[in-house]
């Protein structure tokens, strides 16, 4: 048995494995004998097939088993004590003819694509901007305003007006509805209809078009429920709406009271600080839309400015047997160039991960995912449990696909605090609109 290695060129190469039959000759005999002991041939007894007739039938198949488990191990080892880093997986050089079993000796070529050595230089990062996302005063306003009525107080009103929230069942045959909504006069269109509701009071029933009842159509299906379907069956309807209740919501007053019930009692106590504390929470909102716009930025400046080349070929061919279904070259190649951007990237981060020792640890996985637990529990209103967390985090962790997941988000964090501490980034602070539009071209 011997391994040879030739080199194409530095991102290809051509490892040889030679056998001889002394190689695999005796595991073949000993899967013969075996298969002999338990063969069931018509005219036979168990274990008194012929030798002759159990190599007619079986050898063939069971050398090129015996060859190939060889040639795993044999491939594998060699890779392992080489240190060598591919792009893809081995792929077995195709031959002409199909293999002559009775020689004494084989040769198996494989070909293998390398990765290449490259330097990742931070410097080209350095018309990359990382935007602050700052709220105008108008989103202030608005948020206080809304906080102010989320802990205002409920006054029952006789007749609907506008600001005041009307509770109303609404029913339609047609489209199946029944549902009971809250809404405001600022959520309808129709004048005759507001007008009609004006003079309504608790248990009016009023049957009104449903057509422009509500300002639009995204309107109609936030509140109401429904999808499309039910929508257009509404088209030319008539909904019944009865009036369970108007209220007319007070704002609550900026005072020490409202304070408290926001925030740790006597961390704020003026309303600047109030304003203050609105402005931070709506900055932490903004941060994953900046931060997922720079790690986009990022990875499209590395991409480009990080020149290596890849084992092209070799990777068109790969990804021809790589899937569940074999792919034509044609496919392969529009799959490549689909594919391209995405490997450069996963080849130069793995250069960074190593450089700067970024790996994660298994604790750090079980500590982040143990974070997202607790922060969904918090969202719906539980209050975490450290050993039910502990449970919850170990089951995750038991699925691959959710492990694998996890690992990704978690190296996309650490990528990115990496990228803010090292990088020469621009930094620009920016209103809301204005960062839509420059950082996308949206108005």
């Amino acid at each position: 048995m011997n391994i040879s290695r030739t080199d194409i060129d530095d991102l290809n190469i051509t490892v040889t494995i030679s056998l001889e039959r002394k190689d695999f000759e005796e595991k073949v005999t000993a899967v013969l004998v075996d298969y002999r002991k338990t063969a069931n041939i018509p005219g036979f007894r168990k274990g008194h097939v012929p030798m002759g007739m159990i190599k007619k039938q079986y050898e063939q198949s069971v050398t090129a088993d015996e060859v190939n488990k060889i040639l795993r191990e044999q491939l594998d080892g060699y890779l392992k004590q080489e240190k060598l880093n591919l792009l893809g997986n081995p792929l077995p050089k195709a031959t002409e003819q199909s293999l002559d079993w009775s020689s004494d000796l084989f040769d198996f070529d494989f070909e293998l694509g390398l990765a290449p050595n490259f330097d990742v230089k931070l410097e080209v990062l350095k018309k990359v901007v990382s935007y602050e996302i700052e709220p105008d005063a108008k989103m202030l306003t608005e948020q206080l305003d809304y906080v102010r009525k989320q802990y205002g107080k409920l006054v029952s009103q006789k007749h609907p007006a506008k600001g005041y929230e009307i509770n109303a069942q609404f029913r339609n045959d047609a489209a199946e509805l029944e549902n009971l909504i809250s809404f405001t006069f600022e959520d309808l269109k129709a004048k005759k209809s507001i007008s009609a509701l004006k003079t309504a009071s608790t248990g009016t029933i009023l049957t009104l078009p449903a057509k422009d009842f509500f300002k639009d159509n995204d309107t109609a299906k936030r509140l109401l429920s429904i999808d499309d379907v039910k929508l257009e069956l509404l088209e030319g309807e008539q909904i019944i709406i009865e009036i369970k209740e108007v209220n007319e919501r007070i704002p609550a007053e900026l005072n020490k009271d409202l304070f408290d019930k926001l925030y740790t009692p006597g961390t704020v106590t003026s309303e600047k600080e109030l304003n203050e504390k609105i402005k931070e929470g709506l900055q932490k909102q903004f941060e994953p839309q900046a931060d997922q716009k720079l790690l986009n930025d990022i990875t499209e400046y590395l991409v480009e400015k990080t020149k290596f080349k890849l084992p092209s070929d070799f990777l068109k061919r790969w990804m021809q047997t790589s899937g569940k279904e074999p792919l034509s070259p044609e496919a392969a190649i529009e799959e490549f160039n689909k594919s391209e951007k995405g490997i450069r990237y996963q080849l130069i981060e793995g250069k960074i991960i190593e450089q700067h020792k970024l790996d994660m640890t298994f604790d750090e996985l079980k500590e982040f995912a143990a974070s997202l637990v607790k922060n969904q529990m918090m969202q719906y209103g539980q209050q975490p449990d450290p050993e039910q967390i502990d449970g919850i985090v170990s089951n995750i962790l038991k699925n691959q696909d959710e492990t694998r997941k996890i690992s990704e988000q978690l190296m996309s964090n650490k990528m990115l605090t990496f990228f803010k501490e090292n990088a020469p980034l621009k930094h620009k602070k920016i209103g809301y609109d204005s960062f839509v539009k420059e950082a996308y071209g949206k108005a």
